[in-house]
């Protein structure tokens, strides 16, 4: 009896150890300062995405993120294009479908880290300067077609731009108008969706060629204003404009809702 008596008293002392231990690692999760998204592809497990202010602000070198995969012939002719794992391993089912069906994809435009969308802003600050001298003036100019670094989607690994830059190619006698086509009828079927379409009530303008993989940047988009105000963004010139620009509200979440899983 004195054996049967130890060994539930011990047990009972392993079951409440457990207990604590699991306790104090929930704990310590949730004191974790990050927004935490969780990836909605239709997988066995869901995996939970932790997404801090350096990732969402493009603060990172995706070749160092083991996340990201680098992206390379046939789907690309450019060098050092990188994408999120999981979205280019939809995007090369999608390309694989659509190379049956005559209609050719090619990435021109993937990941920005914050540098390189600095680079592209700061371009164009200095192209605008005599057409539009005002800071918000040329900021909004700028912003027609380009982000504020830090708050690309391209960023995050998940959006990709598309064969070409302009939306004609894209339309009625253009060049990629039956590209386009095959693209609104089924880059759903493979998570994609278009972000900047036309008719919105505010940001970009609209972008043919930008796709988006939504069950990793639904997360992202939705985790942005958690994590980031627009004292966050700032680094380059013309940065002071974003505060009265509403960058976030007008521009970060001024997509198409249903990239955001709304009809």
């Amino acid at each position: 009896m004195l054996k049967i008596s130890s060994l539930i008293i011990s047990g009972s002392l392993f079951v409440l150890v457990l207990y604590l231990c699991c306790a104090c690692q929930s704990n310590a999760q949730e004191l974790k300062p990050h927004a935490v998204v969780h990836d909605t592809a239709s997988s066995p497990v869901q995996p939970t995405l932790v997404a801090d202010k350096t990732y969402l602000l493009g603060k990172f070198d995706p070749n160092k993120h083991p996340d990201f995969v680098k992206v390379g012939a046939p789907y690309t002719d450019r060098p050092g294009m990188m994408m999120r794992k999981e979205a280019f391993e939809a995007f090369e089912r999608m390309w694989n479908t659509a190379q049956k069906e005559g209609i050719q994809l090619r990435i021109i435009s993937s990941t920005r880290t914050f540098d390189q969308q600095k680079a592209i802003w700061e371009g164009k600050w200095t192209r605008f300067a005599a057409t539009a001298p005002k800071p918000k003036d040329r900021a909004l100019k700028i912003l027609e077609y380009s982000s504020m670094p830090g708050s690309s989607r391209h960023h995050w690994g998940t959006d990709i731009d598309l064969n070409d830059l302009n939306n004609p190619s894209f339309e009625s006698g253009g060049k990629y108008e039956k590209l386009y086509a095959w693209l609104l009828a089924h880059a759903h079927e493979y998570g994609f969706c278009q972000p900047y379409t036309a008719g919105r009530p505010s940001g970009y303008h609209e972008e043919k060629w930008h796709w988006s993989y939504q069950p990793l940047s639904e997360g992202f988009t939705k985790a942005y204003p958690v994590a980031i105000t627009e004292a966050d963004i700032t680094g380059f010139t013309g940065s002071e404009t974003a505060s009265d620009i509403q960058i976030i509200q007008n521009y970060v979440l001024g997509i198409n809702q249903g990239c955001l899983g709304k009809q």
